[in-house]
């Protein structure tokens, strides 16, 4: 297959039981201004039982196209079923560049839909551009644990990323109205090996979209309980720095940086973090900041608004009497 023969964007929208992932859509939003540019179609797939029920929640964030099957298999995610499907919609639509989300699910279909596909993947990106001559898709990939950030791009077709939550913004494009495709009849002998037994979910916040958030760093492993119940008391989310998620004391969902989710908060509260490129990367795009430190030197401090030199326990025992905690 020539590479002339592969043409615009393909985004895949994420759901599982009619529960859209957000990330999906700020793909759209990063990617619509790029196709605006660019002169660039915009096809979107989705794998869903019932179409009906998230057509209202994806339609209008810059589609061209939404292309969709429908089966009883795609309620929830099935590795098998899903890639199989995946598959054979991008090799009849052909897209040159395929972004999905970089959660537990789509990372999972990304790697699978690439050895399918015989292309690369850039994981994780955290910024997407198309070089003007070439044309090809410049990302930004995290490496040696978030403290770089490589750009890199593929050279073979589609050319694949899969794009951290919290980095771009869904933006509402409802004079764009997106064509809808029913590709069902692809899907409809699709089989599984697979059955689903139970299913435990765990709450967890979005950090990616908490107006106010408590970041533990290293220096707070000693006493992380005294952190998630200071964050409790000023009405903030609780999240953590790569080290304390390494450490398994904290989930990645938690996690904060290039190598986790970025955000974009009003205000973000740095408690023990010396201030890593990897980190501070999440928190570019957030209001006000600030950290608190025992070392007058750390990092943290050139990209802090506020920089409390102390001991961390101190401080955050103190504040929590004063709040009446």
């Amino acid at each position: 297959m020539s590479r002339e023969e592969w043409r615009g964007f393909g985004v895949f929208i994420e759901q599982d039981e009619g529960v859209v992932e957000e990330t999906s859509l700020e793909i759209l939003g990063r990617i619509r201004e790029l196709a605006d540019k660019y002169n660039i179609k915009i096809t979107s797939f989705v794998l869903t039982d019932d179409i009906n029920r998230i057509i209202d929640k994806i339609r209008y964030y810059g589609s061209d196209e939404i292309v969709y099957a429908e089966n009883s298999l795609f309620k929830t995610y099935l590795s098998d079923v899903f890639s199989t499907a995946l598959y054979r919609l991008v090799s009849k639509y052909r897209p040159r560049y395929l972004l999905l989300p970089a959660t537990r699910n789509s990372r999972d279909l990304a790697g699978r839909l690439a050895i399918m596909l015989r292309t690369c993947l850039l994981a994780h990106v955290i910024s997407i551009d198309i070089d003007p001559e070439t044309m090809r898709m410049n990302a930004a990939v995290p490496g040696f644990g978030g403290n770089i950030a490589a750009v890199c791009e593929c050279v073979t077709m589609p050319e694949m990323a899969t794009v951290s939550p919290g980095v771009f913004t869904p933006k509402i494009r409802k004079d764009i109205e997106p064509k809808l495709i029913n590709e069902s009849d692809l899907t409809k002998d699709l089989k599984t090996s697979m059955r689903k037994i139970s299913r435990t979910s765990v709450a967890r916040p979005d950090i990616s979209r908490s107006e106010k958030i408590v970041v533990a760093g290293a220096g707070c492993i000693k006493d992380l309980e005294l952190i998630k119940r200071f964050a409790k008391i000023i009405g903030a989310e609780y999240a953590v720095t790569r080290p304390v998620a390494d450490a398994g004391l904290a989930p990645r969902d938690l996690q904060v940086g290039s190598t986790g989710i970025s955000l974009k908060s009003k205000l973000v509260i740095v408690l023990g973090a010396s201030g890593a490129p990897h980190f501070v990367s999440g928190i570019r795009d957030c209001g006000t900041v600030v950290s608190v430190n025992i070392d007058p030197d750390a990092p943290i401090k050139d990209f802090s608004d506020l920089f409390v030199v102390g001991d961390l326990y101190d401080i955050v025992k103190k504040l929590i009497d004063r709040l009446g905690g």
